[in-house]
């Protein structure tokens, strides 16, 4: 399992979550699901949520599959399989490089209104054909409200 680092803390006030997990060893297995908690106080305004991302350079994809489930307080589960781009046709990485890591912050909900205020816990999965997979370093989220 990983250690969890909680920056929700941080200046930015639009943000209710910015979490990461790093992934020990950088070898991301199938059954290591990364857990996020986001507490929702306000279920009339409207949310992004992001996959934050790191990898090494030595990514050997281009993408990443992941599945997202989000667990409702009604216990309620919803889920989909996300495609991430993480480096274009000619192999340059996406992500903002530093040193031998890349990091991205992917939105795959935007504009999105949660049904009723509570806990909500998200469960990112990798699926991709490798088991572990390696080179990827940490998995988290970013929940902000949309601001007009």
């Amino acid at each position: 399992m990983g250690i969890s680092l909680s920056l929700s803390g941080c200046s930015d006030k639009n943000a209710i979550v910015d979490q990461n997990t790093e992934v020990i060893n950088n070898n991301w297995a199938y059954t290591n699901k990364i857990k996020v908690a986001v507490k929702v106080t306000d279920a009339t305004v409207l949310y992004n949520v992001y996959l934050n991302l790191r990898v090494t350079a030595d990514y050997k994809y281009s993408n990443l599959f992941v599945l997202i489930r989000q667990i409702g307080p009604d216990k309620k589960v919803f889920g989909n399989r996300y495609e991430f781009k993480l480096a274009d046709k000619d192999g340059e990485w996406l992500g903002d490089g530093s040193g031998n890591i890349y990091s991205y912050q992917v939105p795959f909900l935007t504009n999105y209104r949660f049904t009723a205020p509570g806990t909500y816990v998200f469960e990112v999965e990798q699926n991709m054909r490798d088991n572990p997979l390696r080179e990827v370093s940490d998995v988290g989220l970013r929940v902000e409200r949309v601001t007009k």
